[in-house]
């Protein structure tokens, strides 16, 4: 297999520097259901620019006055990102972008025969006359300029290379290439982007869509060919799917084409991180790069092989992009796995409790239960605590409650090898089950429930009930008992019954 390095020389047009245009304030803002506040633009901005983006489309300027005035503060931020205002091919629009204290203009206008006929309803000498007028128009006002001629790949090639022409005679800085409604295929990109690089000598930006999930593998084809900088979001916010990812793109540059772009790609996963809050789009968990489960591993070989080197299940480390690894605990689970978990926890467990406490997490993973390391500390924890000895079990449980009726449990126990079974009453189903346990065990010990306690360990009706419960006996003795389960009754039978064994362990004792 080739190397990288003749890869790059043998099979791509890499430009020696490719620039990252960031429009998570302009063209993320247009997901559907998003809008930001000046302030929450200040602090992505800041992100941005601390990430070392090159460029940061800031917004729309004509669009309000709330656009521009944060275009304004952002630009008076002092930001080392070139600051980007987005404008139609209009002299207005334009204007705006000049109010807003922005010296860089990304201009466009829709040059494809749909949004010809049906949106501007111009003629192609029409629309060469608006986006050569308004190139002209930004230059002789000191901007730098960025022509994108949009739904360009579908627009006739001929036609598309006249505009294009047009622009560079008026002095366009950028020509930007828009698959807005994400038609490309990887291998449509090659042949066009390496045409348009043929023709060109003005660097190349291209600004692809996700409708059909190919943004970042055409950005980076298009980087493939000789484009000079990509448009990205963060999160792969924008339009119906959005568009390019910008961890996505940067990072598979930097790992899998040995490409560092000079951003501080540790800074990723928190300004995600932050723009999934403050936009209100939560991220799929196996979103790539900065998904919950980017680093997640529950399945026992693959844990095997990260606790070794996590280089057998992983392309790049979380450091890379300032997440962390998670050891997921469930039904695919291995003994190495749950070694390891608890040794985090500083719980050390003899080999007949860690068969049980590995069991249980199987069992509950079984049952579709996502166990949670706060499940798991509590499994163990539980299991600490528990009687060694266990003359009393539970053999069988049956309960009745109701609306109108008396709460009703039937309980059956083995106490020292002999099966009894009792009924009993109370204000409540767990308060039944006690009257009748307390009724079963009347001739072998004389308990009291002195403290009861419940606590849910995480959220969610499945969570795991855990419940710490303190008894006494007659002569003062006192003992805890703890249990976990997902049945809140069975949990708290189970604390009371652990709790027992300890009494009659301790009276025995004090009768020897």
């Amino acid at each position: 297999m080739q190397d990288i390095e003749t890869l790059k020389r043998e099979n791509m047009n890499l430009e020696d520097k490719i620039y990252i245009f960031d429009t998570t304030l302009r063209d993320g803002e247009q997901t559907p259901g998003v809008a930001l506040t000046v302030d929450e633009k200040i602090q992505i901005a800041q992100k941005l620019n601390n990430l070392g983006v090159d460029k940061l489309e800031v917004g729309f300027p004509a669009s309000s006055k709330g656009e521009i005035e944060s275009a304004r503060k952002i630009s008076s931020m002092g930001l080392d990102s070139t600051l980007v205002g987005l404008a139609r091919s209009l002299p207005g629009d334009i204007d705006a972008v000049l109010d807003a204290d922005l010296d860089y203009i990304h201009t466009f206008i829709g040059t494809s025969p749909l949004h010809r006929d049906y949106k501007l309803k111009m003629s192609k000498e029409q629309i060469i006359e608006k986006a050569v007028s308004s190139v002209e128009y930004a230059k002789d006002h000191g901007l730098t300029v960025e022509f994108s001629a949009e739904d360009g790949t579908r627009t006739e090639r001929d036609f598309l290379f006249e505009v294009f022409n047009e622009v560079v005679d008026a002095g366009v800085d950028f020509l930007d290439v828009p698959d807005t409604v994400g038609v490309l295929t990887p291998i449509l990109t090659h042949e066009l982007i390496s045409d348009i690089k043929a023709n060109f000598t003005v660097p190349i930006s291209v600004h692809f869509h996700n409708d059909f999930g190919l943004a970042t593998a055409n950005t980076l084809t298009a980087i493939e060919c000789g484009a000079n900088q990509a448009h990205v979001t963060v999160n792969g916010l924008g339009e119906r799917t959005g568009n390019c990812s910008l961890e996505e793109l940067v990072m598979t540059l930097k790992a899998s084409y040995g490409i560092d772009l000079g951003l501080d790609t540790t800074r990723l996963y928190s300004l995600s991180t932050l723009v999934g809050r403050l936009t209100g789009v939560k991220m799929p968990v196996n979103k790539p790069i900065v998904g919950d489960n980017a680093f997640a591993h529950e399945s026992g070989i693959h844990v095997h092989g990260i606790l070794n080197n996590a280089s057998t299940y992983e392309p790049m480390s979380p450091e890379m992009v300032g997440h962390s690894r998670r050891i997921v605990l469930g039904k695919h689970t291995g003994a190495n796995a749950l070694k390891a978990k608890l040794k985090d926890y500083h719980i050390d467990l003899d080999e007949k409790q860690f068969c049980k406490v590995f069991d249980e997490i199987k069992a509950l993973g079984d049952s579709g239960k996502c166990v949670t390391d706060d499940d798991l500390v509590a499994i163990a924890v539980t299991e600490l605590a528990s009687a060694r000895e266990t003359p009393i079990v539970l053999k069988g449980l049956g309960l009745s409650s109701g609306n109108g009726v008396s709460p009703t449990a039937t309980v059956r126990l083995e106490i020292d090898g002999v099966e009894k079974e009792k009924a009993a009453i109370g204000v409540g189903p767990i308060d039944a089950a006690l009257n009748a346990i307390q009724d079963l065990l009347h001739d072998d010990i004389d308990m009291e429930l002195e403290e009861y306690n419940l606590e849910a360990i995480t959220g969610g009706t499945d969570a795991l009930a855990e419940v710490f419960v303190i008894t006494s006996d007659s002569q003062g003795n006192r003992s805890t008992g703890r249990s976990t389960n997902q049945d809140v009754v069975m949990a708290s039978i189970l604390a009371v019954l652990d709790s027992i064994n300890k009494l009659l362990l301790i009276k025995n004792r004090n009768f020897e």
